[in-house]
């Protein structure tokens, strides 16, 4: 890597982000790229932020490729690819909307509602496929408590006996 230079004003933001720091990552590279300007080799400035020279190199790399940014921003992370989050903050609201009422009401042939049941919910009225899990997640993250239904043997009355042709002497 040829040595690595920041124009004037690019070094002036750095140490003004670095006397007043708003993010430990922005600060960490803030102090790389300084410390790289000033000379310091790469293993060195990699030793002392105890990271290795490969992710300097990318640091140094980044904050030249990302011109369209100022300083600060060039610092943070790029926004990635990939599968965003659906259900993370989507379906907590819609769970939260039905999980006291009784599915009966919007049409299905249960009296509770289920992680995969709220999982067919999500996607039949929502259009939002998500998986079991995260519907388990979302229902923690609302603090919502599974409660099993409670099944209550029938009590037989006093007179069974007299209904099985018995006496009821006893």
């Amino acid at each position: 890597m040829s040595a690595f230079q920041l124009r004037p004003w690019e070094r002036r933001q750095l140490l003004t982000l670095l006397d007043h720091p708003h993010d430990a990552r922005q600060f960490r590279r803030a102090q790389a790229l300084v410390w790289l300007h000033e000379g310091q080799p790469v293993p060195r400035v990699a030793e002392l932020l105890r990271v290795e020279p490969r992710t300097v190199y990318n640091w140094a790399y980044a904050f030249r490729e990302r011109t369209d940014l100022g300083p600060p921003a060039r610092l943070l992370d790029a926004p990635r690819s990939g599968r965003p989050p659906t259900a993370l903050g989507i379906i907590d609201p819609l769970i939260d909307a039905v999980i006291e009422d009784d599915p009966r009401d919007y049409g299905y042939r249960a009296t509770v509602w289920t992680a995969p049941l709220l999982r067919r919910y999500l996607e039949e009225a929502h259009a939002i496929e998500t998986s079991r899990k995260s519907v388990s997640r979302a229902i923690a993250r609302l603090a919502i408590r599974w409660q099993r239904p409670r099944h209550r043997l029938g009590l037989r009355p006093e007179t069974w006996r007299q209904a099985k042709g018995g006496s009821n002497a006893g």
